[in-house]
């Protein structure tokens, strides 16, 4: 208390009873993929798609995590969290992911059945010629490949082939050349030789290290995505990030598609992903399915082969159909970052206890699989959250559901608001620790804690017709009895009533005969 020496008016300033709680935020993404450049296996913060393109460049054909993020703001999204995966040439991490290799977004020319791309870093002037073998009578299906720069001969591959084996050309050009590397385009049989040929290819000005490239490794562990939370890599590098709320990892498919992940990893990272957020408690998964895949192969891939049950995850089907600046044209890509996107944009304008569904989805101009109703009833009740498209109303997210065998927890908005309040109470009443553990201490946490809940209330948030009957807390000499104010524990219990989404609306109507006194006049 301050002492008061004079006679006079004074004037102090005291705490009030309660203090309020603010609601953190909900829409707050994390990406995890490859990129053309940037740090790697650092969470970077993004907050609109032109710094995204600063620090990790552009589209690149093959993979998805720029398309992903540009349909993440498209949609909605407001900031993101970005780890670029992979390792720059030659380096291999302590996991043993493999080594990456670096290959050109940008100088590219067309030899027979192969792109070829120079390699970053790579400048000047790069000629490759297709020459007939040196010898009497060679095989028709072998050639030489010599790679000139600067029209010096810089490379010699002699006695190559197109054929799938040891002295096949595009394996010969990966292990050993410096300027350039072969892309096949396709598989299935292997292609016919190439005629006798050069093509030219010329770095563009400012191309250099890391400048319009992305690291793709040539085989992946599982390790490379989940990382390690001492070394901050991975999906480990986002436990030390708070604000994260919902995790997608989109190249997890492009990875397969290359062939540096089998299934079974793909599965085993998704599984990791979906552990990472049960552990974090505060954020969910959004998981992509693998593409091409009609709706009774997604079914049995979900029953039979990814089994996941958890209210932390969620799966969306089938993949969009969105522009690639990339190729120029129309390309698939996995829903999870537009879906994210939708999900931020919900939160925006109804709130996170609405569930994010039958919301357009921005920039998609097409689905890989045309989903039926029949089909539909199939796949919702095992969680797969659909999208749609229906005429005149768009490709709409028609589905929000979790992959939880638990009906407590089947429905998305449910968990996403446990995990709101949850976050909300724990932030805002910080000032409770080291307080006196007395009565009234607990009055105090109770008004805390009931003005939070009668705002969400009054948002539509929680269902009842009076705060009463849509929460309570409690925090008194009931729940903490002598013993745990021994402990130095103070503990309050609080119940809610969800608001759960009207995925079934039914209309009954009835037939009335005329004169029967059914219309009122």
């Amino acid at each position: 208390m301050p002492s008061y020496l004079s006679p006079g008016v004074y004037v102090e300033e005291v705490e009030s009873g309660s203090r309020p709680i603010e609601g953190v935020g909900t829409s707050v993404a994390a990406f995890i993929g490859f990129a053309q450049k940037g740090p790697f296996n650092e969470p970077t913060l993004i907050t609109n798609w032109t710094q995204f393109t600063t620090v990790f460049g552009d589209f690149v054909e093959g993979t998805y995590l720029a398309s992903s993020v540009h349909g993440y703001f498209s949609n909605g999204g407001g900031i993101c969290y970005v780890i670029r995966i992979g390792e720059p040439e030659g380096e291999r991490d302590e996991t043993g992911a493999g080594t990456a290799r670096e290959f050109a977004a940008g100088p590219t020319a067309r030899l027979g059945p192969y792109a070829v791309k120079m390699l970053p870093g790579v400048t000047g002037e790069i000629t490759v010629e297709v020459a007939d073998p040196e010898g009497e009578d060679p095989p028709q299906d072998v050639f030489t490949l010599i790679v000139k720069r600067d029209g010096v001969v810089a490379e010699t591959y002699p006695s190559v082939t197109t054929k799938r084996s040891k002295d096949n050309v595009a394996t010969q050009v990966r292990a050993r050349s410096q300027l350039i590397r072969l892309e096949e385009s396709g598989k299935g049989a292997a292609p016919a030789r190439p005629e006798a040929q050069s093509v030219t290819l010329l770095a563009a000005p400012g191309t250099g290290p890391g400048a319009g490239a992305v690291a793709v490794p040539d085989t992946l562990s599982a390790d490379a995505y989940v990382g390690d939370p001492d070394r901050r890599t991975g999906f480990g590098g986002l436990e030390a990030v708070e604000e994260v709320t919902m995790v997608a990892a989109p190249d997890l498919m492009s990875a397969f598609q290359r062939g540096a992940l089998d299934l079974e990893t793909v599965l085993s990272v998704q599984r990791g992903l979906i552990t990472h957020c049960e552990a974090m408690g505060d954020r969910i998964a959004i998981l992509d399915p693998p593409p091409g895949l009609s709706p009774r192969q997604i079914k049995t891939w979900r029953e039979e082969t990814a089994g996941f049950d958890s209210k932390y995850a969620t799966l969306y089907y089938p993949w969009i159909k969105v522009f690639d600046p990339a190729v120029g044209r129309d390309a698939f890509v996995p829903p999870s970052g537009h879906v994210a996107g939708v999900w931020a944009r919900n939160d925006e304008t109804r709130g996170v206890h609405k569930a994010p569904a039958n919301e357009v989805l921005r920039g998609a101009v097409g689905l890989q699989t045309q989903i039926t109703k029949g089909e539909h009833d199939l796949l919702n009740p095992i969680g797969l959250n659909c999208i749609r498209a229906f005429p005149g109303r768009g490709i709409r997210v028609w589905g929000a559901r979790t992959l939880a065998d638990d009906t407590s927890w089947r429905y998305l908005n449910v968990r996403r608001l446990f995990n709101y309040l949850e976050e909300s109470i724990l932030a805002g009443t910080q000032w409770v620790v080291f307080e006196p553990n007395d009565d009234a201490l607990w009055a105090r946490i109770r008004r805390t804690i009931s003005a939070f809940l009668v705002n969400e209330w009054r948002k539509g948030a929680l269902f009842g017709l009076t705060p009463d009957e849509a929460f309570y807390v409690k925090c008194d000499r009931e729940t903490n009895p002598p013993e745990s104010i021994e402990a130095g524990q103070v503990i309050c219990e609080v119940g809610v009533a969800p608001v759960k989404p009207a995925e079934f609306v039914v209309f009954r109507l009835a037939q009335l005969s005329a004169g029967s006194g059914g219309i009122d006049e």
